[in-house]
């Protein structure tokens, strides 16, 4: 992969370098499924937040709470996109919270996964 990924976590960081033609066509598919979709760039950011939140993907929040807030969402949008699975996933969605908040606190170019 040519571009440049900051935040990323540990283990989508080795399937971008260990594995390049799977990440490449992961990426394209990533890329055509966004560009599909009828949300908006922070909308499905906050979205995406709010599922990896339910699913309990802490590794990829830091990455995704730092493209939400350059999609323009503020610091307690980001929180509620955590949250907003609470009643239904359960109170296991707060353990994303401490990732989501510590991106929030870190500059892009230092944020990690």
């Amino acid at each position: 992969m040519s571009e440049t990924m900051t935040g990323i976590s540990p283990s989508f960081s080795a399937f971008l370098s260990e594995a390049p033609a799977h990440a490449k066509a992961w990426m394209e598919a990533v890329r055509g499924l966004g560009a599909a979709s009828a949300l908006d760039a922070k909308t499905q950011a906050l979205a995406y937040l709010a599922i990896l939140a339910a699913l309990g993907r802490e590794s990829g929040v830091p990455f995704h709470a730092a493209e939400a807030m350059a999609a323009g969402a503020s610091r307690d949008e980001v929180i509620s996109a955590i949250l907003v699975g609470l009643p239904l996933a359960g109170q296991g969605v707060i353990t994303s919270l401490p990732a989501a908040l510590a991106a929030l606190e870190t500059p892009p170019s230092q944020a990690t996964a």
